[in-house]
């Protein structure tokens, strides 16, 4: 098909990489097809809202190496369940999804590229199933998408977490201390697990293996009795000990996204580990430096590669697909095969056994 304006926006939580994409689509649409480029702002609130921007390759050219994303994002722009504040302070939702699909028709757009992890896509999957002409590209730091190898922005993640725990090591040693560095993995332990062999932590705890506290003390006491007394532990938000739930926070912000926030699993094990052990336990929390900043080489290839592949399906018309790695080549899978679905580590998997074998404790 003949492509002459497309749209894309970018949704759910930023991550280093997506400005690569942004750039990636508009060069791409526009070189190759001589397509009028839309940038829809603050994700899906700006095909709620009707706000947006004509992207140019002039206006792109230097963002390559931007964290963030130039069109601003959001992770409670749902346009089937809309959340905001009444005058009350309390939440109410209402369904813009069809104010949505009249705004995208206003817009005359031949495609919408939808940037953004599995909450993004699985609306942008909805809105295919009304009749929007949809393409999907992979993003989250968290690696938890099924039907792609690797998501963007998950390597930068990586390498700032590896680094903390590079700076982490040397306080440690030098004070005798337990130091724990709490990183992003709500359901899956990916950067924990990556970070950590990476990082060379002796203890890794991540939502996949509920830990057992003792076995954790184990290894501790192990590294102190062997002339070792400090140790380094890498925790995904998401990890949770065993018969128990994972911890959040009671953050108001997140009422407006209908989930709860995870968070404080690391200052919970420094006090589980403090009371029982005769060594300092200090916590780090990464939070958000994982998100931001310059992306990775990796993440910058694989957004360029993903924007160029996603044009390129668009003038083909294949619609309701998302473009993924799969062993080194960028594919299209089904969205539908996406939907509710999390890639979670499996327990016998070798990046586990690997942690295992070189002496690294999963709290089993």
């Amino acid at each position: 098909m003949s492509l002459k304006r497309v749209g894309i926006l970018t949704g759910g939580g930023d991550c280093s990489g997506l400005n690569a994409v942004i750039r990636a689509v508009t060069r791409s649409a526009i070189i190759n097809y001589e397509a009028e480029v839309i940038g829809i702002e603050q994700g899906f609130e700006g095909l709620i809202f009707n706000r947006n921007r004509k992207l140019t390759v002039a206006g792109t050219k230097d963002i390559l190496a931007l964290g963030g994303t130039i069109l601003g994002t959001t992770n409670k722009g749902d346009p089937f369940e809309y959340r905001q504040f009444d005058q009350d302070g309390h939440v109410t939702t209402q369904d813009y999804s069809q104010q949505t699909i009249e705004n995208f028709k206003r817009l005359d757009l031949d495609c919408l590229f939808v940037v953004g992890g599995d909450g993004t896509l699985q609306i942008g999957y909805r809105l295919f199933q009304k009749g929007l002409p949809v393409i999907g590209i992979p993003k989250t730091i968290d690696n938890d998408l099924v039907g792609t190898d690797y998501t963007f922005g998950y390597q930068t993640a990586v390498q700032v977490a590896c680094d903390a725990l590079d700076r982490l090591q040397t306080t440690g040693e030098s004070h005798h201390r337990v130091m724990i560095l709490e990183v992003m993995g709500r359901s899956a332990g990916w950067i924990a697990l990556e970070a950590g062999i990476s990082g060379g932590a002796h203890v890794i705890l991540i939502p996949e293996i509920p830990y057992d506290l003792e076995k954790v003390l184990e290894k501790i006491n192990l590294r102190a009795e062997g002339g070792s007394p400090f140790s380094v532990m890498v925790v995904a938000e998401g990890a949770k000990e065993i018969g128990k739930e994972a911890i959040t926070s009671e953050a108001a912000s997140t009422r407006l996204q209908g989930v709860a926030q995870l968070g404080g699993v690391g200052n919970y094990i420094a006090k589980q580990l403090s009371d029982r052990i005769d060594l300092e336990v200090r916590c780090t929390v990464l939070g958000h430096t994982q998100r931001g900043g310059t992306p990775l080489a990796f993440d910058r290839i694989l957004g360029t590669r993903l924007g160029t592949q996603a044009v390129q399906a668009a003038a083909e018309g294949k619609f309701g697909t998302m473009v993924a790695l799969k062993s080194q080549e960028i594919v299209l899978v089904p969205l539908e095969s996406l939907a509710g679905i999390v890639r979670n580590i499996p327990n016998d998997s070798q990046l586990i056994r690997t942690a295992e074998a070189i002496g690294v404790s999963l709290g089993r």
